[in-house]
C-alpha cells in the first residue's frame, strides 16, 4: 500500500460515515499502516473524539490480508459491524478495486443451540432431558420469553443473542444455549449443518476483519484450540480493559452448588462406586466450604488440600467411567452426558490446578451474601501469557482513550508483558508508544476540582463534610451531575441523602436497567445519576445533560482485595514500587476513564470534581492528575461553584 494513498482512502470513509477528519485520526491511521507493514507492535492512545475506529480500519482493510479486530464491550462491536464497517467497506470498494468481507465472531453461548431449542435441556433431577417450553408456565415471564425465541429461531439469520430484542434473562437463555464444552460438535448432532456458531465461524474463516471481544480472544490464546481463524493483523480496541478481562478468563471457581451439579449429573451415567466416590468428595468440600474466611490463602490449609484431593481424584475416576458405559434408558444421552462429562471435567481441572500449587497462582476463598462460599484461583500475573501468545506471531496494535498513565506508556506495556518502550532483545517484543491527542481544547473546556480542605477519607464511617460538598456542587451545577463512587454502598448512601436534602432528581444504578438510567439522565438537564465508577466506563452523554462529575474518592483496589494485594506484593519482592505498579495504575485508569465521561463533544463545557484530597497533597497525586486530560485545575471552591452557576446558566439562556 503506497502511503500517499492512505489519506485519500481515509478521507473515504470519513465522509461515507458522515464524520469530520482529525488531524490525531490521520496520524493514527498512518501509524497503524507502518506498524502493520514492519510487522510491529504499536499502542497508540486516541482521545475521545478522535475517530479511532476509522484511525485502524481504514489501513486494516487497505492492508489486504485478514485482521481480528476485539473489544471490550458489546456497544463497540455492534457500531464496528453495524455502522463503520458497512459505510467503509462501501467507501473504500471503488478505491481498493475489492471488496473486503466482515463478520462477528463471539464465543459458542452467545448463540441459540437449535439441539437445546428442540430436544430439550439435560435435567439435573431426573434421567435424560425436559421439555423447558412445558416446564414453564406460559404465563410465567420465563415461559414467555422461551416462546418468543422459539418463534424468533425461524427467522434469525445469525442466531446471536443480542440480536434478539426485547433481550431475555441469563436463566432464560441459558435453557436454548451451550457452552463450547458441552456442545456435541457439528458431526455429532442432529442440527450440526443449520448450527448458527458453526455458520458464525465459516463466516469468519471466509473474513477480512473479523470483529470479537477480549474473553473469546483470551480464550484462543490461552486454551490452545484454535477459535479464531489465522490472521496476520490484531488490532485490540479499549486495551485497557484487556488485562482483566484475560484474568477473568484465566480465572478458576470451585463452590459447593457448582460441585452438587456435576454429582447429580454424573450420578446416572457411572457405575454406582465412582458415583459415590463423588458424592463423599463433594460432601468433604462442602463442610470445608461452611467454614471459610474471605481472604488470601496463601497456603493450601489441610482440611481443604484433603477435600481437593479427594475431588480431583474422584472427577478424574468418573470422567474415565462416563467415556466407557452406556445407558440406553436415557434420553439423548450423547446431551446428557455431554453436559455431566463438562460439569466434572471443570472440577477436575481446578481442583487439580489449585491441588499443584503453582507460585504464579494466587488461592482465596469469597463468600458472597446470597451464593454463599467459593474457592477462587486465579494468575498472579497475566503478563508472560500475554507476551507469548499475543504479540509472538503477529502485529499487534493496542489502542484506547486511556493508555498513557502518569505520562508514558511503560505502566500499561509492563501489565501486558512488554519491556519498556525502547529496549530490545530477541525475545522482547518491540513496539511503539504513540499519544494522538483529542480533538478537544481541554483546559478551556473542563476544569478538574479537587476539594483539597476536606478530610482524608477512612475505610469506613460517613463522610458528612463530603455530603455537604457535593450537595453545595449538584445545587451550583442544576442537577446535570454523574457521580462515580467508589463502592455501591457509597452510591446508594449518597443518593439517598441528597434525595432528602434537594430538589433534583437522583437516579440510582441498579434502580432500572443502564440503558434506561442513561436515557432519563440524557433527556433531563435537572436529573442526577449515581454509581460505581467500574460501571460508568461506557456512559456517553454530550451536551448540557452532564457538566459535572463527581468522584467521591481515589479508587484504589480494597486492601483485602487477595488478587491485586497479591500481585502487590509480588512486584516489591522483585524490587519494585508494588504500590504505583499496582494499586496507583488500577486507580488512574479508572479515574482517566471517569473523567473521561464530562468532555463528549466539541461544545461540552464542565467540571470533574474529585472529593478525596490526596489528589492533591500525597505524593502519588501528580501521577494521578498526569493520567488525567489536561484540564484547568484548581483547589479554590467558590471558583469551582461560579464556573458551575456560569455553565449552568448559559445552558438555561440556550434552553437546555
Amino acid at each position: 500500500m503506497t502511503k500517499s494513498s492512505l489519506p485519500e482512502l481515509l478521507h473515504a470513509a470519513v465522509t461515507a460515515v458522515g464524520g469530520v477528519e482529525r488531524p490525531g485520526q490521520v496520524t493514527m491511521a498512518e501509524a497503524v499502516a507502518e506498524a502493520i507493514d514492519d510487522n510491529s507492535h504499536l499502542l497508540v492512545q486516541a482521545g475521545t473524539g478522535t475517530g479511532k475506529s476509522l484511525g485502524y480500519l481504514v489501513p486494516a482493510l487497505a492492508h489486504g490480508e485478514r485482521v481480528v479486530v476485539a473489544t471490550a464491550t458489546l456497544a463497540l462491536q455492534r457500531q464496528l459491524v453495524e455502522r463503520d464497517l458497512p459505510r467503509t467497506v462501501d467507501a473504500l470498494h471503488p478505491l481498493l478495486r475489492r471488496r473486503p468481507e466482515f463478520a462477528m465472531l463471539k464465543g459458542r453461548s452467545n448463540y441459540l443451540c437449535l439441539h437445546r431449542l428442540h430436544e430439550g435441556a439435560p435435567q439435573d433431577e431426573e434421567e435424560g432431558l425436559f421439555d423447558q417450553f412445558e416446564a414453564a408456565a406460559p404465563t410465567s415471564k420465563l415461559g414467555q420469553d422461551l416462546l418468543r425465541m422459539r418463534d424468533w429461531a425461524d427467522e434469525t439469520e445469525t442466531g446471536d443473542r443480542d440480536d434478539l430484542t426485547p433481550g431475555v434473562s441469563d436463566r432464560a437463555w441459558s435453557q436454548v444455549s451451550v457452552s463450547s464444552r458441552e456442545c456435541l460438535g457439528a458431526s455429532k448432532c442432529a442440527y450440526g449443518a443449520e448450527c448458527f456458531a458453526e455458520m458464525a465461524r465459516e463466516r469468519a474463516k471466509l473474513a477480512d476483519v473479523v470483529v470479537t471481544n477480549h474473553a473469546l480472544l483470551a480464550i484462543d490464546a490461552i486454551e490452545g484450540a484454535p477459535v479464531l481463524p489465522q490472521h496476520e493483523v490484531l488490532i485490540v480496541d479499549e486495551a485497557h480493559e484487556l488485562v482483566s478481562r484475560v484474568t477473568g478468563v484465566a480465572t478458576g471457581e470451585l463452590t459447593p452448588g457448582q460441585v452438587n451439579r456435576a454429582v447429580r449429573r454424573a450420578a446416572k451415567l457411572v457405575n454406582e462406586k465412582a458415583a459415590d466416590a463423588l458424592q463423599t468428595a463433594s460432601e468433604t468440600f462442602e463442610r470445608v466450604m461452611e467454614l471459610a474466611l474471605p481472604g488470601r490463602l496463601e497456603e493450601i490449609p489441610e482440611d481443604l488440600g484433603y477435600a481437593l484431593l479427594a475431588l480431583r481424584d474422584a472427577s478424574r475416576t468418573v470422567i474415565s467411567a462416563l467415556g466407557s458405559t452406556r445407558d440406553k434408558s436415557v434420553q439423548d444421552e450423547d446431551a446428557v452426558r455431554k453436559q455431566a462429562l463438562a460439569s466434572v471435567e471443570n472440577i477436575h481441572a481446578v481442583a487439580e490446578r489449585i491441588t499443584l500449587g503453582s507460585e504464579y497462582d494466587v488461592v482465596w476463598y469469597e463468600r458472597h451474601d446470597r451464593f454463599g462460599a467459593s474457592l477462587r484461583v486465579a494468575p498472579l500475573s497475566v503478563s508472560g501469557l500475554l507476551r507469548e501468545k499475543l504479540f509472538a506471531e503477529r502485529s499487534v496494535v493496542l489502542t484506547s482513550a486511556t493508555l498513557k498513565l502518569g505520562g508514558d506508556f511503560n505502566g500499561v506495556g509492563a501489565s501486558l508483558g512488554l519491556a519498556p518502550e525502547g529496549t530490545g532483545g530477541e525475545e522482547v517484543p518491540q513496539w511503539k508508544g504513540l499519544d494522538v491527542g483529542s480533538p478537544f481544547d481541554y483546559p478551556k473546556q473542563g476544569i478538574l476540582y479537587v476539594a483539597r480542605h476536606l478530610a482524608t477519607p477512612g475505610r469506613e464511617g460517613s463522610r458528612g463534610d463530603m455530603m455537604d460538598e457535593l450537595a453545595e456542587l449538584v445545587e451550583a451545577a442544576g442537577g446535570r451531575t454523574l457521580g462515580l463512587f467508589s463502592s455501591m454502598r457509597a452510591a446508594k448512601a449518597a443518593a439517598e441523602e441528597l434525595r432528602g436534602r434537594l430538589d433534583k432528581p437522583i437516579l440510582l444504578q441498579g434502580e432500572e436497567t443502564l440503558g434506561e438510567l442513561i436515557k432519563t439522565f440524557a433527556g433531563d438537564p435537572e436529573t442526577c445519576l449515581f454509581g460505581t465508577l467500574s460501571l460508568w466506563q461506557g456512559v456517553d452523554v454530550p451536551g448540557p445533560g452532564c457538566q459535572l462529575v463527581v468522584m467521591d474518592r481515589i479508587p484504589f483496589p480494597r486492601p483485602d482485595d487477595p488478587l491485586m494485594s497479591a500481585r502487590q506484593k509480588a512486584v516489591e519482592e522483585a524490587g519494585g514500587n508494588g504500590f504505583m505498579a499496582v494499586a496507583a495504575t488500577h486507580a488512574a485508569l479508572l479515574m482517566a476513564q471517569g473523567a473521561g465521561r464530562l468532555v463528549r463533544a466539541t461544545g461540552d463545557r464542565g467540571v470533574v470534581a474529585v472529593l478525596d484530597p490526596r489528589l492533591a497533597n500525597a505524593r502519588y497525586g501528580s501521577y494521578l492528575r498526569a493520567s488525567l486530560p489536561d484540564f484547568w485545575y484548581t483547589t479554590d471552591r467558590n471558583q469551582v461553584r461560579r464556573s458551575l452557576a456560569a455553565i449552568d446558566a448559559a445552558a438555561k439562556a440556550d434552553g437546555k
